[in-house]
């Protein structure tokens, strides 16, 4: 195997790692997002804007990891 297939390997393998830490985040801030609510009914609506607020964070760290991911694998 040469290095430009274990690059594209490696890359692939960080790519899945990211995405499964991104979901896994998203995950448990839905999860305490719906326990809050469920607690306090009334701050619904600040709750799920600052869920909304962590999760475009989230995805923005998940997207980055994944464009380095790439970034790195076609390098040559």
């Amino acid at each position: 195997m040469g290095n430009i297939a274990m690059a594209f390997i490696a890359a692939g393998l960080g790519a899945g790692i990211s995405v499964f830490g991104a979901a896994f985040g998203i995950g448990k801030l839905a999860a305490a997002a719906m326990e809050g609510t469920g607690r306090q009914p009334a701050a619904g609506g600040d709750i799920r804007t600052t869920m909304i607020i962590a999760a475009a964070l989230i995805e923005g760290v998940a997207l980055f990891s994944l464009v380095i991911c790439i970034l790195l694998a076609t390098k040559s």
